[in-house]
């Protein structure tokens, strides 16, 4: 996590007086870190597990904008979270940080600001991705897409995808995030298992039989 994360650009000791500023803290499933409207609230870096970052619309129903995965990075520096809640999937450990630590680091390590800004034009990209996926993809490459994504965050290097990773959705935060129904989600997750890119074990698990057919499905780079 720590060669990933935006404080990688940052020497032992800069990355040492950032954490000195910073706290852990623990999040259980379904808890929340910020609520919609928060106008004081924290950054954090997420060092284990998952986190969701979701809308409520005018019928009351929930809509999962982007997902956060260990090393990401969490906050608006310059605006409160006015729509959005970022809540737990899993039991998630955080590194938080106030705003005003943050915007002191900011001005003291300029590359820190630098890999800010890269990150969060990633997190933009991955978002538009998001959207042109549910908008135009067919319900095999959205579900394909989301499984490589979860296999991709879920290893620890960037030299292969994860062997095995447990799902941090259930299958109705799926469906609702890829716009599908949970019968088209548990049907296709069937397919995929059927077709040998995937074995599911128990609730949550999946296991990567094929990672080149799961690539190829969704439509994402051969993996190494």
């Amino acid at each position: 996590m720590r060669s990933s994360a935006a404080c990688a650009v940052l020497n032992e000791k800069e990355r040492a007086a950032l954490a000195a500023a910073g706290r852990s803290r623990v999040l259980e499933r379904g808890e929340m870190l910020f609520a919609a409207g928060d106008d004081d609230a924290a950054c954090a870096t997420l060092v284990s597990g998952a986190l969701k970052v979701s809308a409520v619309d005018e019928d009351g129903n929930e809509r999962i904008l982007s997902l956060v995965h260990p090393a990401g990075f969490i906050g608006e520096m310059f605006a409160p979270f006015a729509r959005h809640d970022v809540v737990a999937l899993t039991q998630s450990r955080l590194c938080t940080f106030a705003k005003s630590d943050i915007e002191r680091a900011i001005d003291t390590y300029p590359a820190l600001a630098r890999a800010l800004l890269r990150r969060s034009q990633e997190d933009l990209l991955a978002a538009r991705g998001l959207l042109e996926l549910t908008a135009h993809a067919s319900a095999d490459k959205r579900l394909a897409a989301l499984l490589h994504d979860f296999a991709v965050a879920a290893s620890d290097t960037s030299c292969h995808l994860a062997d095995r990773f447990e799902l941090p959705l259930t299958r109705g935060e799926i469906a609702g995030m890829l716009g599908l129904t949970i019968e088209t989600v548990s049907r296709k997750l069937g397919e995929l298992e059927e077709a040998g890119a995937i074995a599911r074990e128990g609730k949550r698990g999946i296991a990567l039989c094929d990672a080149a057919l799961l690539a190829q499905i969704a439509g994402r780079p051969d993996p190494l």
